[in-house]
């Protein structure tokens, strides 16, 4: 198997496709919108890059990939939209990819990005009709044990430190009910989410300014004429003179 790979890079010289051969034991984690780490040309660190399309083989000497990372947010219909707005906004394919990613995972320093966090979970391993008839026997006496048990019961999946604070019990506890075949203990990788706490207000586009609006007029008129231009803006870095314009035009397209 061969994929198609977009570099996650700027240049517009790496915006196409490189051919990499898939060891046989990547096969089943390869798809369209998988992120992998590849060698690339004569750079000793390996580079980041985006799987765009799935062949059978490739007409070069290829490349083995070197590793697959995990990108369930991509997929083929956003592989395809990415390449449609590449075309329309004269752009590399890798940028509008990266549009797609969760905030904070872009970064090509792999020890910067937001990390999922690994944490503990705690399950029951008994039949809750089995550890009432261990309570009634007294063969669980203690009652931080017991109150450990009633919580598992009454909540499927909790946290192992959720469990210690709500139970009121302790890790020693929770481990003497693991060694005893009570309970198990499972680590799992959970999402995080970089914007879980913060409260975000929505904002409306700004006015533009006297200028700002004359500039929109002639690249707008251009564009009703069908007439493909490219336009330099000149201002103050920070006053906002592409984003003024771009919400602007994009709110008028969308009235179309």
């Amino acid at each position: 198997m061969v994929v198609e790979v977009i570099i996650s890079s700027n240049a517009k010289d790496l915006n196409r496709i490189f051919d990499y051969n898939v060891p046989e034991k990547f096969t089943n984690d390869i798809y369209i919108g998988s992120k992998v780490l590849v060698p690339f040309g004569t750079m000793k660190k390996l580079q980041e890059g985006f799987v765009i399309g799935i062949k059978e083989k490739s007409e070069y000497k290829v490349k083995d990939i070197a590793k697959v990372e995990d990108s369930s947010s991509l997929n083929e219909e956003k592989i395809t939209l990415a390449k449609l707005m590449a075309h329309k906004y004269f752009c590399n394919i890798s940028d509008c990819i990266k549009l797609m990613l969760p905030p904070g995972t872009t970064s090509k320093n792999v020890e910067n990005r937001v990390k999922d966090k690994s944490m503990k979970f705690v399950y029951l391993l008994k039949d809750e009709d089995e550890i009432y008839e261990d309570i009634d026997k007294k063969v669980l006496k203690s009652e931080k044990q017991i109150r450990t048990l009633n919580f598992l019961i009454q909540n499927t999946e909790v946290l192992l430190s959720e469990l210690i604070l709500f139970a009121d019990t302790s890790a020693a506890v929770v481990k003497t009910l693991e060694k005893n075949g009570y309970i198990e203990i499972i680590e799992k990788e959970v999402n995080r989410n970089p914007f879980r706490n913060k409260n975000i207000t929505p904002t409306k586009n700004l006015t533009l300014t006297k200028e700002q609006q004359k500039a929109m007029n002639k690249i707008e008129g251009t564009i009703n004429d069908k007439e493909f231009k490219k336009f330099l803006i000149h201002g103050v870095t920070g006053s906002r003179k592409n984003g003024n314009i771009f919400a602007t035009y994009r709110e008028s397209i969308r009235k179309r």
